[in-house]
């Protein structure tokens, strides 16, 4: 465990040099708020009213809080640092060192999250207070609850996304995976909360990643309930054990292979 602590000390000690060039970059995030509050502006007649059991409030505070968290996860990174360790053979080089491939990996990654989401979580926060006032119902706790779990949702992101680019041990290229898988995450539960989908996949997607990836702790920051958190916690755990035991598997697979090839 000391030497994936080390690992994650280094790597997110590493991300503070480029603490300016990210605060630049991140301004992006600003003006994909600023859209969406003008969409939901429009959608929303009366700010008063409720769209499929959300305030106006609500919904801007959601997205604001799913689109930070998607701007702190870099999927497609992971997808194409791991694919191209497995195509260029870095990842013979990579197993023979003294610590897990996969968890090198998730400490470097989580790593980077943490350091994004230091920058852009306040900044967003400030945001939010500026162009649409407090949270409804505001819950410190509850708040921060719904940011513990958000960081679980991202651990789940990341173990997709490296098994996602594990794949490339027995496929040309893993990236149309991804982009597939990437498209359905932004547009459901990050962009739209499960409430605004078609009523009869409503059931599936509440038993789904989903659930606890994005749409889980971000109905918790928008309308915290103790019930709803324990139904968040189980479905992350769960996930978290499916999704690592599915990426070892893979990979464990994919090393085999190199191992009988001679590689």
């Amino acid at each position: 465990m000391k030497k994936y602590l080390f690992i994650f000390k280094t790597e997110f000690i590493n991300s503070l040099q480029y603490l300016k060039s990210f605060i630049a970059g991140s301004l992006t995030l600003v003006l994909i708020i600023y859209i969406y509050l003008n969409l939901w502006n429009s959608l929303y007649s009366d700010p008063e009213s409720l769209i499929n059991g959300y305030s106006y409030t609500q919904m801007i505070w959601y997205i604001l809080f799913t689109e930070t968290l998607w701007s702190c996860i870099k999927g497609r990174r992971i997808v194409k640092n791991i694919s191209d360790d497995v195509k260029n053979g870095n990842i013979a080089y990579l197993i023979n060192k003294p610590y897990n491939y996969i968890n090198y990996i998730l400490s470097k990654t989580f790593a980077d999250f943490s350091f994004k989401l230091l920058v852009l979580l306040p900044a967003a926060i400030v945001l939010g207070y500026i162009l649409i006032g407090n949270i409804p119902n505001f819950n410190l706790l509850g708040c921060i609850i719904a940011i513990i779990t958000g960081a679980i949702g991202v651990i789940i992101n990341m173990l997709i996304c490296v098994s996602i680019g594990l794949l490339a041990f027995f496929m040309e290229d893993s990236a149309p995976i991804y982009w597939i898988y990437s498209k359905v995450i932004l547009v459901i539960g990050t962009l739209f909360p499960i409430e605004f989908m078609p009523k009869a996949i409503q059931p599936i997607l509440e038993y789904s990643p989903i659930f606890a990836l994005n749409y889980g702790p971000a109905k918790l920051f928008v309308d915290f309930n103790y019930d709803f958190l324990i139904r968040v916690l189980i479905a992350q755990g769960i996930y978290i054990i499916v999704f690592y035991i599915l990426t070892m598997i893979i990979y464990k697979k994919g090393v085999k292979n190199i191992n009988v090839n001679g590689g």
